[in-house]
């Protein structure tokens, strides 16, 4: 019974976690006005503070929750995480009044579906050269839009561009005074398909950023075991060095806002880093942070005594000299994860804020899983002909400094690839807010030499 209970309590977390999160993003940028550039600057700010605020957080539950578990005061422990979730709640329902609601617009998943649907089904079409003008424009006139903002019509992914080609059955359809949305969408409907088909290689390359970052959590905490973790009579708990990371996420964020983003403006005459420099960036922190673990554990074998049973505490080096490591995965997220927040809601179309919100947590998720397989698939290849492998249960027999390089390599060929993407890239064009209707669907259809199906 007690053993249910606590997968329940795990997966009570994981589905609260994937429920507000990727909301509470988008809930909190949808509260600036765009069109303000107060307000713009503002939700700029808004992704560097939110981070902040769940790095803050994480620095409560790694020292104050540490020291509980420490004690083995489990429960209470428990009781002070449930109590600061309650007072979570009591503040985020007490500005309910003061909230800006935007209203939705839809499943977009169904819409997803109505484009690919759609555009299948007009696979035998011949699409004119220059069919730009026959294809489906709302021209800001369709409920189904209600409260979104048009998107221009792009060039890529020709194939999608069938969905929204106006044939004489759709000229029929118009007639009945009916749409099938799964024969005929929109050219906004369709360029949201395009968007997030777009936003794909770049949400890919994040994954192995993740990777490095999950190590923090695993094979960081690990390592600082095997080294001196006493100062006098205090022993350092190897997981509550992350704090060096949390820090290290509040300073870059104080530097970057104040310092770095107003030189940058100063001196290039531009608006400052785009997203995606920032998030390339990022890559190339955490390539650095990865050759200093490395570095560090070349040390650390060094001091360590080889003939230990256990290696924890086994070397003479101490767990301080992992604080610049921390650091700069801290300095790495400020330009990776605040800048994707930033670059995912300001790239997703007004209908799927949420789900660029959710690609930011996904690919922490899927950064654990990846991290799980690498490890898992260096120990089979680093085992064979009986060897210890490169991460044994005694560090001092492996080379978890192999590991760290290899990682580093990995994100070098990351950041390549990345920096292609970016360049392939094309930014969302919009126009203004589609007009909010409340009477029958009215739109017009522009057709010059309609094609029989």
């Amino acid at each position: 019974m007690a053993v249910s209970l606590f997968y329940l309590s795990i997966y009570l977390i994981a589905l609260g976690n994937g429920g507000y999160q990727p909301n509470i993003a988008t809930f909190g940028a949808d509260q600036f006005d765009e069109d303000d550039p107060r307000e713009g600057y503002s939700k700029v700010a808004f992704f560097s503070y939110f981070y902040l605020a769940l790095n803050l957080g994480s620095l409560f539950s790694n020292t104050i929750l540490g020291y509980f578990e420490d004690e083995g005061m489990w429960a209470l422990g428990f009781w002070v995480s449930a109590g600061s979730a309650f007072a979570a709640l009591v503040l985020f329902l007490g500005g309910t009044a003061r909230y800006r609601h935007f209203k939705p617009v839809g499943n977009p998943l169904s819409r997803f579906c109505q484009v690919i649907v759609a555009a299948i089904k007009k696979n035998g079409v011949e699409m004119p050269p220059d069919g730009e003008e026959e294809l489906y424009n709302l021209d800001t006139k369709d409920c189904s839009m209600n409260g979104s903002r048009k998107i221009l019509h792009t060039d890529g992914f020709k194939f999608l561009d069938r969905a929204a080609f106006i044939s004489s059955r759709d000229v029929d359809d118009q007639k009945r005074g009916c749409r099938n949305p799964w024969r005929l969408c929109p050219i906004t409907q369709v360029e949201e398909v395009k968007c997030i088909l777009r936003l794909l290689p770049i949400w890919l390359c994040t994954i192995i950023y993740s990777v490095v970052f999950t190590q923090m959590a695993s094979m960081f905490v690990e390592q600082g075991a095997a080294m001196k973790t006493t100062i006098s009579d205090f022993k350092v708990p190897p997981a509550s060095m992350s704090a060096f990371d949390i820090l290290s996420v509040a300073l870059f964020i104080f530097l970057y806002r104040r310092v770095l983003d107003p030189l940058v403006k100063q001196s290039t005459g531009l608006k400052g880093l785009t997203e995606l420099q920032r998030m390339g960036v990022g890559l190339v922190i955490a390539i650095i942070a990865m050759v200093s673990a490395g570095l560090v554990e070349c040390y650390r074998l060094k001091y360590a005594r080889k003939d230990c049973t256990h290696c924890e505490g086994s070397s003479s080096l101490s767990i301080f000299w992992q604080a610049p490591q921390y650091a700069l995965i801290g300095a790495s997220e400020v330009f990776m994860y605040v800048g994707q927040l930033e670059f995912f809601n300001a790239q997703t179309p007004d209908g799927l804020k949420s789900f660029g919100s959710a690609l930011c947590m996904t690919s922490i998720s899927l950064g654990n899983y990846v991290s799980s397989l690498l490890v898992t698939m260096v120990m089979k290849i680093s085992t064979e002909d009986h060897m210890p492998g490169w991460i044994p249960g005694n560090l001092n027999r492996g080379h978890l400094d192999w590991f760290y390089f290899l990682l580093a390599a990995l994100t070098a060929i990351d950041l390549s690839v990345y920096v292609a993407c970016a360049r392939w890239y094309r930014c969302i064009k919009l126009e203004g807010k589609c007009e909010e209707i409340h009477d029958q669907e009215e739109s017009f259809i522009r057709v010059r030499g309609a094609c029989n199906l």
